[in-house]
């Protein structure tokens, strides 16, 4: 299977857009590329150079896309040392152009990367989506989707929250800080289609939440709303953080992500049965199985950092468990059952941290298999999910998690070998490197009585 496709310009293409750019007064584009942990990388093109690059696409360093957190090379991925850290190119994706608001005549451009001898980069996070994606659209269901993250909002250089206490909905905590209203516009201004703004249940935690799209454009939408909240509230002297656990003893930050299947030739919501008394069809059945049996795997990608697993905690609203449950916010899957063409699923398990596309990737991968297997959905059980000891628990160190990921044949399938060699190998890498660190907490606690 394979399905991930880097768009093709002509001369006529590239040309077109470069002119509409000048006519909406664009002066300068940024290339933009998702790279493995959803940061926005890539380079600045004068309006001028900007049909060049479009069409012969622009060198940035290969192995950008698999940089760690830290922007160190990994080695053994096939993208690194063992290529002569070769370049590859940015291909433009026309349908992605947003304004960047903050910046004079500025706008951007969200990028597929390909080698040079055309084999696009299998492992960039955007081509991974695609790829599910394509396999979904082979088996005749579109993907309709949606993420919804939390953050917190901090002074630049204090780094402490902008107020305290857990004024979850809080009115007058949502239009306190005029920055925020500013952002506001600006994600709107951004292509962002803002529906619901409010206070979290952390000191100045947030979530801002979007409307769901289908396909691709959901997970570009979701990197343009998590970079944009980074880069326009610097300028506003904030500091937005989706670190997932950035406190301890407050609430950690989430990635709730929504998703749904439609008839392709149709649009019919297939997830929706109105014969079920909680509106599910077998085929949405299914899926939330295959969500459930992949989900050791899965959990690598919603939860990609060590940090990540520091929110997975009892009576936290953050599943510990593998379990489903209609309109259970404690259960991993929450059946959203509208019983009308909104019925869809909620996976209550990532991390704020967690990469859209990925998030996205194996959520979809996973259903996808339960669908081709038939897979019978395990009779909900009674009560909170989160309560119930008997269920399976999901990994709550990153290690089991990146065990599971590389054991899961299957799902590597579906996202791809060359991903999971590079995924497993940077995030392993990170790992170690960070479990070398000595915390604070341990200096505190023994440097001096013992």
């Amino acid at each position: 299977m394979s399905g991930a496709e880097v768009f093709q310009h002509t001369p006529e293409s590239a040309s077109n857009f470069a002119q509409s750019l000048r006519e909406n007064s664009i002066e300068f584009l940024r290339f933009e590329l998702p790279d493995l942990a959803g940061l926005s990388r890539g380079k600045t093109v004068p309006i001028g150079h900007v049909e060049s690059y479009v069409l012969n696409g622009l060198n940035l360093y290969g192995g950008t896309v698999t940089l760690d957190t830290n922007s160190i090379p990994i080695q053994g991925t096939g993208y690194n040392e063992d290529i002569n850290f070769t370049d590859c190119l940015m291909v433009a994706d026309p349908e992605t152009v947003t304004n960047v608001p903050w910046l004079t005549n500025t706008a951007r451009v969200i990028c597929d990367t390909k080698w040079y001898d055309g084999r696009p980069q299998l492992a960039a996070p955007r081509m991974v989506l695609k790829r599910v994606l394509a396999a979904a659209a082979a088996m005749g269901f579109g993907v309709k989707m949606g993420h919804e993250y939390e953050f917190y909002v901090v002074d630049l250089e204090t780094r402490q929250p902008l107020y305290t206490g857990q004024p979850i909905f809080v009115t007058a905590r949502s239009h306190q800080n005029p920055a925020m209203e500013k952002l506001l516009r600006v994600l709107q201004l951004s292509g962002v289609d803002m529906i619901t703004a409010n206070a979290e249940h952390g000191p100045a935690q947030w979530e801002l939440n979007f409307a769901a799209l289908d396909g691709i454009a959901a997970a570009d939408r979701a990197f343009v709303f998590k970079n944009t909240v980074k880069e326009f509230l610097r300028t506003e002297g904030l500091l937005a953080t989706f670190m997932t656990k950035p406190y301890k003893g407050l609430s950690g930050s989430c990635s709730h992500f929504h998703v749904s299947l439609f008839e392709l030739e149709s649009g019919r919501n297939i997830f929706f049965d109105a014969a079920d008394k909680d509106g599910m069809s077998g085929i949405m059945k299914s899926f939330v199985q295959g969500i459930l049996d992949h989900a050791r795997a899965e959990q690598a990608l919603w939860n990609p950092t060590t940090n990540c697993y520091r929110r997975i905690r009892p009576a936290t609203f953050a599943p510990s468990n593998i379990s489903w449950g209609v309109e259970d916010r404690s259960a991993s899957v929450r059946i959203k059952a509208s019983k009308d063409k909104r019925q869809h699923l909620e996976v209550r398990v990532p991390s704020a941290l967690s990469n859209p596309y990925l998030t996205a990737a194996a959520t979809i991968a996973a259903g996808l298999l339960g669908v081709q297997a038939n897979a019978v959905l395990a009779p909900e059980r009674a009560g909170l999910k989160e309560n119930d000891p008997s269920f399976a628990k999901l990994p709550t160190e990153m290690h089991e998690s990146l065990a599971a990921l590389a054991a899961d044949e299957a799902l590597g399938d579906m996202l791809s070998a060359e991903f999971v060699n590079v995924f497993t190998k940077v995030k392993t890498a990170e790992m170690l490197r960070l479990r070398d660190e000595i915390p604070a907490a341990e200096t505190s606690e023994y440097f001096e009585m013992y």
